[in-house]
């Protein structure tokens, strides 16, 4: 059996967007809301690992904390970008749909159609 997860903030659109598009399938994915309930730092890197992309490619430099915690700054290992991540919840791009071994962003939303 297939399980479809959503790591979903409902206050973001693009969020929501995917969560509709996912449901308008037929899918009823377990809904994480990662903001209440924090990825452990070996789910971080395990996703990051699906998604095939760096701590970097996966953290929101327009948030505030980005700037507030100088995340900029390029002599910071993947390990510390992960762990702020993991802190700091908010700095997770979203929503990441999981589907077995496979991820995706939903940014565009359509692209997670991609491992369904």
């Amino acid at each position: 059996m297939t399980t479809v997860t959503i790591f979903h903030n409902p206050r973001c659109s693009k969020s929501r967007e995917t969560l509709a598009l996912l449901e308008g399938k037929g899918i009823s994915p377990e809904i994480r809301l990662y903001l209440e309930n924090p990825l452990t730092k070996e789910e971080l890197k395990q996703i990051l690992d699906q998604l095939d992309v760096s701590p970097r490619g996966l953290i929101r430099a327009s948030e505030a904390a980005y700037k507030e915690q100088n995340l900029k700054n390029a002599k910071l290992s993947d390990d510390e970008l992960i762990d702020a991540m993991v802190a700091t919840p908010k700095l997770i791009q979203r929503p990441i749909v999981v589907v077995n071994d496979k991820a995706a962003l939903g940014r565009p939303p359509e692209q997670v159609l991609e491992i369904l």
